[in-house]
């Protein structure tokens, strides 16, 4: 390996880390609690988002999923053909955005505001179409992405998992959710095995 490749490499762990220990700073007491609030309380909830967000969007579903938060991943290729059937008023969609202005998700949004779907915005652009029109925002901190050409999806990525995770993590407390319910719905793999170890 070049030399230049291994510095890269261990470069990379800076990056990200320094990212991650900033965001603190940006973290809105407020507008969490209101996003965690919506997410309590929703009968269902959608995300969406488009490359590397979209990506991070469906781990955050799963995730959802994972303590009973019913939760879908709505592509928005098929959001404009007919997916967004799947939310009803007063439901919850999460749009996950770095500019805030990803073109293919505002015809969502537009549905959204139509049915009474409460939206929740992540995104580092607060001033961004997505984020003002949004009931919630999240800010989205990235100081820049590992590649040399701070190009590639990388810290973004990070930061926006970091977001979603912390959203789980207090759910988990909002919503006295127990492991037991998570040993009934995931007996498969290692994780089942040791969760409902007699």
């Amino acid at each position: 390996m070049r030399k230049e490749a291994l510095e890269a490499a261990k470069n990379a762990y800076k990056i990200e880390s320094e990212c991650i220990a900033t965001m603190l700073d940006y973290f809105d007491d407020e507008q969490f609690s209101k996003a965690v609030e919506l997410l309590k309380n929703a009968e269902r909830i959608g995300t969406s988002g488009c490359g590397h967000s979209g990506i991070i969007c469906q781990h955050m579903a799963h995730l959802l999923c994972c303590i009973e938060r019913p939760t879908r991943f709505i592509s928005p290729a098929e959001a404009v053909h007919g997916a967004t059937g799947y939310l009803q008023n007063g439901d919850v969609m999460i749009f996950a955005s770095r500019g805030g202005k990803t073109k293919e998700l505002l015809p969502i949004l537009d549905i959204c505001k139509a049915k009474g779907v409460k939206v929740i915005t992540v995104t580092e652009d607060l001033n961004s179409v997505l984020a003002t029109s949004a009931d919630v925002v999240l800010k989205q901190y990235v100081n820049r992405e590992t590649d040399k050409y701070n190009a590639q999806g990388t810290t973004s990525t990070t930061a926006l998992c970091m977001i979603f995770h912390a959203l789980q993590a207090a759910l988990i407390e909002e919503t006295d959710y127990k492991n037991e319910q998570f040993a009934l719905i995931h007996p498969g793999g290692a994780v089942g095995e040791r969760l409902n170890k007699k």
